[in-house]
């Protein structure tokens, strides 16, 4: 992509995520407007949860533990799309079924002032991390997850243990 992240546009929303204007990322983050978001669950058929570790290059939590893929809509995107495209630059996977909603977040300072799509998705393939998003990726029981977040890791994202 020949934009920079920063100048990525996107959606300014309302508290009812209704459409309000169109700003770049960097001005979004600056001003702490509402904007809208995807989390994709990658479960594999044992049940394991895969985690991504966020890059060191992020601008935000890196180097944290996160949800399998994630990102922001760009402007006119809707959630489902954005989430088919997150998953496919981060982890590499053409999803051929439906992902499965989970449930919706409304945007708020735990979200970053993000309305938040979460998703769930199954998959037991082969998959190519995407090297300037992700720098580590892991299967983690349900189990280990709850303890995880049960205790607070700081290893984790905010968002991810919100999700959770």
């Amino acid at each position: 992509m020949s934009v920079s992240v920063s100048h990525e546009r996107l959606d300014v929303v309302d508290e009812n995520d209704n459409v309000i204007a169109v700003k770049t990322r960097g001005e979004i983050h600056a001003l702490g407007l509402m904007h809208r978001a995807v989390h994709i669950l990658v479960f594999n058929s044992d049940g394991e949860l895969f985690l991504q570790k966020r890059s060191l290059s992020k601008d935000e939590q890196p180097g944290k533990w996160d949800s399998s893929a994630a990102g922001h809509l760009d402007s006119g995107e809707g959630y489902d799309d954005c989430a088919r495209r997150e998953i496919a630059e981060e982890l590499g996977i053409q999803v051929e079924q439906s992902l499965e909603q989970l449930f919706k977040l409304p945007a708020s300072l735990l979200t970053g002032n993000e309305h938040c799509m979460v998703y769930r998705y199954a998959h037991d393939g082969p998959m190519v991390l995407h090297p300037e998003e992700i720098d580590d990726g892991r299967w983690i029981s349900p189990a280990a997850m709850d303890r995880r977040v049960a205790d607070h890791d700081s290893s984790l994202t905010d968002s991810v243990c919100l999700i959770w």
